[in-house]
């Protein structure tokens, strides 16, 4: 059972936006717009002013767009 809360934690691991940025290499503007569209994982409210994203979202479309440029 241990073993797979683990798995879990590992998995819903959040990023915030300095290591989103150092992860996908776009601005704050350029996630929103993709955010707004539908095209980037959507974030996850933190608290009041914060925010962060699920970092196995954030792989999973990167992955996607390596394959598409492939």
């Amino acid at each position: 059972m241990k073993q797979q809360t683990d798995e879990v934690r590992i998995t819903l691991r959040v990023v915030r936006f300095p290591e989103l940025h150092l992860k996908v290499g776009l601005c704050r503007s350029q996630i929103w717009r993709l955010e707004k569209k539908g095209r980037f994982p959507k974030s996850v409210p933190l608290g009041e002013n914060s925010k962060g994203w699920i970092e196995s979202e954030v792989d999973a479309w990167l992955n996607e767009r390596r394959d598409v440029v492939a």
